[in-house]
């Protein structure tokens, strides 16, 4: 990568820190002991293959062009920059955008759930953001069920011959949802002593929708801001991953 580029990881890293380490009183995704220990393994459990597909993923990636782990360096940066910016939405969790549409769109859903995961274990370890106890389940939501949808939106706004612009938007923008939607579910299935198990995932929904609606937008703008950068600092990495189509 140029110096260029260079300039933007470091620039990435220091945003990462600065409002990583900002302490707040509720913690980030869900919380530890949020969970009673039987979804935690149950969640954890699932999303081993997911794991073992994502790091195989990374490894022939970068097996087949070393010059990609800048930008995939990258890609976890602005997972761990914008998953730090958050709002208090309900009590065990709060509000936040997820980052991890971008990398879903570059490099695959499954190369995802391993920059999801090291991003998940950095605030857990270091920040006290989220849990160990529940890094299954706030991996299934963020690092898996999130980067699949977006690239299953990206997908299919390409075939359909959309606007790359707006099929990155609504890529970014829909994984984010999908993110917090199974977040609910999640809550819902441990939490619904005094209602149905769909009742609390309304509860769930109907409480984060008025902050994660509005958020999910900017993530899908600055998600487009972010590509629309990469594509001029960022050429010979795109085509090399397939993202810009050579030109003969």
């Amino acid at each position: 990568m140029t110096n260029k580029q260079r300039k933007i990881v470091m620039i990435s890293a220091v945003f990462a820190l600065t409002f990583g380490i900002t302490p707040v009183a509720n913690a980030m995704h869900i919380m530890e002991g949020y969970l009673p220990a039987s979804y935690c393994i149950g969640w954890g459990v699932i999303c081993i293959p997911f794991l073992i597909s994502g790091f195989f993923s990374i490894k022939k990636t970068l097996a087949a062009n070393a010059r990609l782990l800048p930008l995939a360096a990258m890609a976890g940066a602005f997972i761990f920059v914008i998953s730090s910016l958050k709002i208090p939405s309900v009590t065990g969790s709060c509000s936040h955008m997820t980052g991890t549409g971008l990398g879903a769109i570059l490099f695959g859903p499954s190369a995802v759930s391993i920059l999801g995961i090291i991003v998940l274990l950095f605030q857990a370890i270091l920040l006290a953001h989220g849990g160990l106890t529940t890094l299954g389940a706030n991996t299934f939501s963020m690092a898996v069920a999130g980067p699949f949808v977006s690239y299953g939106i990206y997908a299919l706004c390409k075939k359909a011959k959309v606007n790359q612009k707006v099929s990155v938007f609504l890529a970014a923008t829909l994984g984010d949802l999908c993110t917090y939607c199974v977040t609910a579910i999640q809550m819902a299935l441990a939490h619904h002593a005094d209602t149905t198990v769909f009742g609390a995932m309304g509860k769930f929904l109907a409480v984060f929708a008025p902050t994660q609606l509005p958020l999910a937008v900017i993530e899908g703008i600055l998600t487009v801001l972010i590509v629309t950068a990469l594509e001029s600092y960022a050429k010979p990495e795109l085509r090399a991953i397939g993202f810009i189509k050579e030109v003969h």
